[in-house]
């Protein structure tokens, strides 16, 4: 049985978005995975461009509340957020929940400069996030499921 993973950021434009699909083309074989925004926003366009780069497409991608997934009652196997420590408290608890983690990453929405620095930062976001994604994989898919 898969597990379940919720990321989980503000705008779910970026970060978890990002983290989503990265985990999603990891090791899907043993993760279900969605991601959430505690307000969300519209989907990055520099995140979109810097997944497009390593051949994954979120482009019709939607934001999502994390409401709405409090409100149906879904559980989750862990909650993973991937914002700042400030923002990372201001998500709510999930009943039921195995393991909650926190992954602080830089918020893409806040880079400055040109269009090509920016996505440059986003690169880099993109790329701390797989290496994270992909050491967690290995890790929990290494250990006994229960």
């Amino acid at each position: 049985m898969k597990q379940k993973v919720l990321f989980v950021c503000i705008h779910n434009s970026a970060r978890s978005q990002m983290a989503e699909a990265l985990l999603r083309a990891s090791c899907s074989e043993f993760f279900e995975v969605e991601s959430a925004g505690l307000e969300p926003g519209k989907l990055n366009p520099m995140a979109v461009e810097a997944l497009r780069e390593i051949g994954i497409d979120i482009a019709t991608k939607e934001t999502r509340p994390i409401d709405d997934l409090v409100r149906s009652g879904a559980r989750f196997d862990y909650v993973i957020t991937v914002c700042d420590e400030a923002s990372a408290e201001r998500c709510p608890t999930f009943p039921g929940v195995a393991k909650r983690m926190h992954w602080s990453f830089p918020d893409p929405s806040t880079f400055t400069g040109t269009e090509q620095e920016r996505l440059e930062r986003t690169r880099e976001i993109r790329e701390m996030i797989r290496e994270r994604v992909e050491s967690w994989c290995e890790e929990t898919c290494a250990a006994p499921l229960g």
